[in-house]
C-alpha cells in the first residue's frame, strides 16, 4: 500500500520532480547558465536532467515503482519473464533497464490483475524475484481498485516497430 501513498492528493504546490526536493541558491558562471538553459529554460530541471545519468548508475532502482507524472502514475518494473508470458502483456523497455507494463487493447486492467494472480497461484516454479515483483504489482492494482481516491485508466503507448522491407518493395520516401 505504500506505493499508493504517492498518489494521495496533497495540499499546496505539487512536487516538481515527483520526489522530495528543496530550494537552494547557486552561483554559476554565465556560460554554464547558458548551457543549462539550452537543455531546459528551468535551470533546476536542466540540472536534474544533466545529473540523472549519474544518479541512475549509482542508485539501485526498486524492483517495482510508481512513477508519478501530474496527478497520475505508471507502474515501472524490473523485467519479469513470467509476466511477459501472460497472453496480452508486453513489457516495454525503458532506458534504465526497467520496463513499463503494456496490455493488448482488448485486455482490461482487471483481467490483467486476475491473470497475474492466477500465475502467482498456479506457477510454483517462479523465481523468488519474479514472485515478489508480480505480487507487488498485484497489490498496487488491488489497492487502487479498492480505494475510492484512485481510478485505474488504460492508455495506449506509441511503439515504432522496425521491419525488414520485402525485396523489391519501395519505401514511403520514394
Amino acid at each position: 500500500m505504500a506505493h499508493l501513498e504517492l498518489l494521495a492528493s496533497r495540499r499546496g504546490r505539487p512536487q516538481k520532480f515527483g520526489r522530495p526536493s528543496r530550494a537552494v541558491t547557486l552561483t554559476l558562471p554565465e556560460d554554464v547558465i547558458a548551457a543549462l538553459t539550452r537543455i531546459d529554460d528551468d535551470l533546476s530541471r536542466a540540472v536534474v536532467q544533466v545529473m540523472q545519468p549519474k544518479l541512475s548508475s549509482r542508485a539501485a532502482k526498486p524492483a517495482v515503482e510508481l512513477s508519478k507524472f501530474g496527478k497520475g502514475a505508471v507502474i515501472i518494473v524490473k523485467p519479469v519473464p513470467a509476466m511477459s508470458r501472460i497472453p496480452g502483456v508486453k513489457l516495454a523497455p525503458l532506458p534504465d533497464g526497467r520496463t513499463l507494463i503494456t496490455l493488448r487493447e482488448s485486455m482490461s486492467v482487471y483481467e490483467f490483475e486476475l491473470r497475474l494472480r492466477d500465475v502467482l497461484e498456479t506457477n510454483k516454479h517462479l523465481e523468488a524475484s519474479e514472485r515478489t515483483i508480480m505480487s507487488a504489482v498485484g497489490e498496487i492494482l488491488r489497492g487502487a481498485r479498492k480505494t475510492n481516491r484512485i481510478t485505474l485508466q488504460q492508455r495506449g503507448i506509441i511503439v515504432l516497430q522496425s521491419f525488414r522491407p520485402r525485396s523489391g518493395a519501395t519505401s514511403a520516401s520514394d
